[in-house]
């Protein structure tokens, strides 16, 4: 791989003038087909890497909607038991990442066996860790939601959600590696129906199993188990016939599958530095009261909901980025950021207006509880205020990924979990309890955190050094 500054490689010479026809014979008309602008570039694989984002944390907000209906203890706990998977999957998210940036550069570099063969690899890295964490998690599940401070009914329910959602871990994971290798074909559109089709099921199995059959919020993690497993099934067999057509081999092979980690580590390290944060979060949260949890959760849930929308731009630009850059074409990559980053921001406005305003409406889906409508309400507002901030963070992440730049990602990461420990910790100590603790808690992570991570990220995007060439 190269720095900008190197012009050596295939992108470096200028094209042959285009040959006359022979003599005697007429010219052919020449038809000129317009290369497609940034912007449409960006929306083709924008809206429906949307889609396929959106459906996801649908899965948190119709178990959220559907067990808010249980009291509010079933809602409280399935703030924590959705916290600590989350969590975990999260750490995994590098699968996708890594994946998108990786396969992206060798299609921009023309070698679309090794971009197949990358993907069957994350695959298999993907699979095992499911399984290893899904036992884990089991395992652990009473120990887990004591660490985020909750006990008797809380806990209870917390743990039951969390033992009958864990075989969908293994699921979860390989929708994450098979979604990366299709981004970074830019195939966007397999994952939506995908994860569209998930999330249908996951409501409708939800509704059977928490009320039909009288599973209560186990029937909740039973439900998005099963959805998480079917999803999984489907996108497998769409890259495996797309690796079987490439010449890709489909076995696990050792040295790929060290090298997918390989290159996930740092973005390990950066998704375990908001995670923490997240988990900070819900921490103080807990402290604040059940009501006060409850509200959280449906803040959460939202967030959750609008930062998956604003990451389809982060979507986008790390495939266009990530092929840009392996074609060693600057300029292209240059053009992509600028382009993403306003469509961030407006986005991210846009989002804010809606989340704020409709806010009193919307909440009473989740819960019929004034408390924690009332907490939910002001949490939203704080929320809404800071969404164009985080559109322009999400898509900064999203360029810096598709451009391998891992380390960097993961040291900003670092630094923006130890700017924001000092506000999660003064909420802990000094709000008051219920909705008015909310709002400063929100403050202190939509506010201070997002900025900390907007000012890491945008420094390093005014450089060069995140722009390496070649595959």
């Amino acid at each position: 791989m190269n720095r900008p500054s190197d012009t050596s490689g295939p992108g470096s010479s200028e094209p042959a003038p285009p040959a006359g026809p022979p003599e005697g014979r007429p010219h052919d008309p020449v038809v000129h087909t317009p290369a497609p602008t940034p912007d449409r570039q960006i929306l083709v694989l924008a809206v429906p890497a949307l889609g396929a984002l959106v459906a996801e944390p649908l899965f948190v907000l119709v178990d959220s909607a559907m067990v808010g209906h249980l009291g509010t203890d079933s809602l409280a706990g399935l703030a924590l038991a959705s916290t600590v998977l989350v969590t975990v999957v999260g750490l995994c998210v590098f699968l996708a990442y890594a994946t998108t940036a990786a396969v992206a550069r060798r299609v921009g570099a023309g070698d679309l066996r090794a971009a197949l063969q990358t993907g069957v690899d994350g695959m298999w890295l993907g699979l095992g860790l499911g399984i290893a964490l899904a036992a884990a998690t089991w395992a652990a599940a009473p120990w887990l939601v004591a660490v985020l401070g909750a006990d008797g009914t809380v806990a209870t329910q917390a743990v039951t959600y969390l033992r009958w959602s864990v075989p969908g871990l293994p699921g979860m994971l390989l929708v994450l590696a098979a979604t990366g290798a299709l981004r970074g074909l830019q195939d966007t559109r397999t994952p939506l129906v995908v994860a569209a089709s998930g999330a249908v099921t996951n409501a409708v199995l939800n509704a059977v199993l928490i009320y039909g059959l009288g599973l209560g919020i186990a029937g909740s993690g039973l439900g998005t188990a099963l959805a998480q497993l079917g999803m999984a099934a489907w996108l497998v067999v769409v890259v495996v016939r797309g690796a079987r057509a490439a010449g890709a081999r489909l076995n696990p092979a050792a040295g790929g599958i060290w090298a997918n980690a390989r290159a996930g580590l740092p973005l390990l390290v950066r998704t375990a530095t908001l995670r923490l944060a997240i988990l900070l979060t819900v921490w103080t949260a807990t402290g604040l009261g059940p009501a006060a949890l409850a509200g959280h959760q449906v803040v959460n849930a939202v967030w959750g909901l609008t930062a998956f929308a604003l990451d389809a731009l982060a979507i986008a630009a790390q495939a266009l980025v990530g092929q840009a850059l392996g074609a060693r074409d600057v300029e292209r990559a240059r053009a992509v950021l600028r382009r993403t980053l306003q469509w961030g921001l407006g986005a991210g406005a846009v989002l804010g207006v809606l989340v704020g305003a409709l806010a009193p409406l919307y909440v009473r889906v989740f819960s019929p509880d004034a408390d924690v409508q009332h907490a939910a309400v002001l949490g939203l507002v704080v929320a809404a205020v800071a969404l164009p901030m985080a559109g322009w963070v999400f898509v900064l992440d999203g360029v810096l990924i598709g451009a391998g730049d891992g380390p960097f990602l993961a040291w900003a990461g670092v630094v923006t979990l130890v700017a924001y420990v000092p506000a999660a910790l003064a909420v802990h100590a000094w709000a008051p309890p219920g909705a008015v603790g909310i709002v400063w808690l929100w403050v202190a992570f939509a506010v201070v955190f997002m900025a900390a991570r907007a000012l890491t990220t945008g420094l390093r995007a005014r450089g060069t050094a995140w722009m390496v060439l070649g595959a």
